[in-house]
């Protein structure tokens, strides 16, 4: 291995072979307390650590990284205090996640290290999100994500490139090339030949790096870092490197051949770099020796604290607590002023007043800048708020997704528009595991509104009609909102968008342009978790929400029925419980429509709270109507047939005279 060609102090060179050591001495030590049942996984880096070492050391301190599972000399490098990541492997409170996730599934704002989340492709989109943040504050910072050779076939690896190419975004993404996924080989997995070749699909400057050699490494990197905050923009490097050891030490090595693995240990990145200081007289043995102890100490010293801490005692109230940030809620009040305004204008102007109120607030969609949207409802924006943060994205909801968790992370506020709800199937992963799960995790609060253009009824057919709140609500970490008139609408999205926690916002297009209804000039908010009572009567109960409210508020004129309580949800996570209960015990009958299909629809999961809760003041079944269990079909007669409007009122009158 060549280090002639680098010239470093005699200090710096030591520091570097410091910054190796450590972190193979704490895995050789995890090897073992894992033979002992001390620890319950591990996944080695051993043979890689030059990369992690190299990177880290080459960014400053204050710039973000976003390591995978085997980089542990990210955190080492970083200089976290070893008792508490020896307590994260064991689950102890000292950790950084109270025991709720393992291993390197961390993170922690103290030291800017962002860890990963297992589906691995994520993690990319949320370093565009991180640099992005940094980019619109000029701060001359970038931000390093890595990714292993197999993470680089999925979706999301391609769409993160594409979005930080398309915005210039300072991201250094590091492939760790180590030959091998579980256990398929890379010729399994891509067939160009080398995986910095996809940099130039993105108009990405790339570059490919031994990632044995720790000079090689960290000069490269040094250098390429200092450039990008320059010059802000993402950089694509391959590091060439091989896994030693099993993809976690479970699964073995059996698939590798023999002389691959005495190939590769030949270039042991710390072996080499050790011999060759010794060659140079920097190292002696002594030396070494010295080291070594100093680092065995250390890691003794803070396993004693680990493992003297004593297990984690479980408390229901703490683990419900955890999973929304703390949320106070903050009534502004409006004057008697109003217009006569259409639902799709309400939501303009929410839009309009909190990119205002919050100007660390980013709106991303598709086609939402000079276009305005499909439905125009940013129409105007850009013109008053600038490209920077009425941003049109490219069709990659994954990565969109991604993108406003990361500017979460890095301080700021983001949106996101689907352009129909239909197309969130595409970001849904991110959605449920990275928004929904993040605070909980560790700590860090995901400030994203996702805007939910929804519904049927306008002959959209299957791919732009669908209402699918029920995918969300049943996701602890999501808060859900669904409202049914302009004044609503307005007055809740304000809400979503001072609510540090990921909102999602259904918004019914078969409303935007036929509800008006006076609506306060002002800037005004309303409280998440309480429903509206539209109606009251004393024979029944009629909870709906979205169009529903709507079919239900004809219906009764129609049959100039007047004795029924009418619940108007708006939030369905927050529920109010309260409220539905309430109204069930007074009048003893209850239907709920909804307009998604009726099986496993959110209607089923209020029917089973007032069974559960209200059954003695039962008078007659709990009713649920909804859609057909099919698909929503375009013609109209189909979509008419699909939708529950004309079921309600029969099952209304039936439930009336039982």
């Amino acid at each position: 291995m060549n280090y002639q060609d680098f010239h470093f102090s005699n200090a710096t060179l030591l520091d570097l072979y410091r910054s190796l050591l450590k972190p193979r001495m704490i895995e050789e030590k995890m090897l073992i307390l894992l033979r002992q049942g001390k620890i319950s996984k591990w996944f080695s880096g051993i043979g890689q650590e030059a990369i992690a070492v190299g990177v880290t050391r080459a960014l400053k301190d204050d710039e973000y990284i976003l390591p995978m599972h085997r980089n542990l000399g990210v955190f080492t490098s970083r200089n976290i205090p070893l008792h508490r990541l020896f307590a994260q492997w064991q689950g102890k409170a000292s950790g950084f996640t109270k025991g709720r996730d393992r291993s390197f599934h961390f993170g922690t704002q103290e030291y800017k290290i962002v860890g990963m989340i297992s589906h691995l492709g994520p993690q990319l989109s949320v370093a565009d999100g991180i640099a992005l943040a940094h980019k619109l504050r000029n701060e001359k910072k970038l931000t390093a994500v890595f990714s292993g050779e197999g993470g680089t076939s999925e979706g999301d690896f391609h769409e993160a490139l594409n979005i930080a190419s398309v915005w210039d975004l300072p991201v250094l993404f590091c492939i760790e090339n180590n030959g091998y996924g579980l256990s398929t080989p890379t010729i399994e997995q891509y067939r160009c030949k080398d995986l910095a070749d996809r940099g130039a699909g993105y108009g990405m400057e790339s570059h490919v790096i031994d990632g044995n050699n720790i000079l090689e490494i960290y000069t490269q990197i040094s250098e390429i870092a200092e450039s990008i905050r320059e010059e802000p923009r993402p950089v694509l490097v391959e590091f060439k490197t091989f896994r030693m050891r099993g993809h976690e030490e479970a699964s073995g090595t059996k698939y590798v051949p023999q002389e691959l693995m005495d190939e590769w240990q030949l270039k042991d990145p710390l072996k080499n770099f050790e011999e060759y200081l010794i060659e140079k007289e920097i190292l002696t043995q002594e030396t070494i020796d010295i080291l070594r102890n100093e680092i065995f100490s250390e890691i003794d010293e803070n396993l004693q604290l680990a493992f003297s801490e004593e297990v984690i005692v479980s408390d229901s109230s703490v683990e419900l607590n955890d999973v929304f940030e703390k949320f106070e809620y903050q009534q502004f009040e409006h004057n008697d002023k109003t217009e006569n305004i259409r639902f799709i204008d309400a939501i303009s102007q929410s839009l309009r007043a909190s990119v205002q109120k919050h100007t660390n607030l980013v709106l991303m969609g598709q086609d939402i800048a000079d276009y305005g949207g499909v439905f125009k409802i940013t129409a105007g924006f850009v013109e008053e708020f600038g490209k920077e943060r009425i941003r049109n994205t490219p069709i990659c909801e994954s990565a969109v997704v991604g993108a406003a968790m990361g500017l979460s992370i890095n301080g700021m506020k983001a949106m996101v528009e689907m352009q129909f709800s239909d197309f969130v199937s595409s970001g849904f992963n991110p959605i449920v595991n990275y928004l929904a799960k993040v605070k909980y995790r560790w700590n860090q609060n995901a400030d994203v509104v996702i805007r939910m253009p929804c519904g049927g009824g306008v002959g959209a057919g299957p791919f732009h009609s669908q209402t699918n709140e029920a995918w969300f609500t049943k996701v602890p970490g999501l808060k859900v909102i669904y409202p049914a008139f302009p004044y609503d609408a307005k007055g809740l999205l304000n809400t979503a968008f001072n609510d540090p926690n990921p909102v999602l916002f259904f918004e019914h297009k078969g409303l935007y342009r036929n509800i008006r209804q006076e609506v306060p000039v002002d800037y005004y908010t309303l409280p998440f978790g309480k429903a509206s009572i539209l109606k009251k009567g004393e024979e029944i109960s009629i909870i709906t929400y979205g169009a529903g409210v709507h079919w239900a508020l004809e219906t009764l004129d129609e049959m100039e029925y007047n004795n029924a309580d009418l619940i108007d949800l708006r939030s369905l996570q927050p529920l109010d419980l309260e409220s539905i209960f309430q109204s069930v015990r007074k009048t003893g009958k209850c239907i709920i429509l909804t307009e998604d299909s009726q099986f496993g629809s959110f209607a089923s999961e209020v029917a089973a709270q007032i069974s559960e809760n209200c059954f003695e003041h039962l008078d007659a079944p709990v009713v649920r109507v909804g859609s057909m269990d099919t698909p929503i079909p375009f013609a109209e007669n189909l979509e008419k047939q699909y939708l529950p409007k004309e079921r309600f009122r029969e099952k209304l009158k039936d439930l009336i005279e039982y």
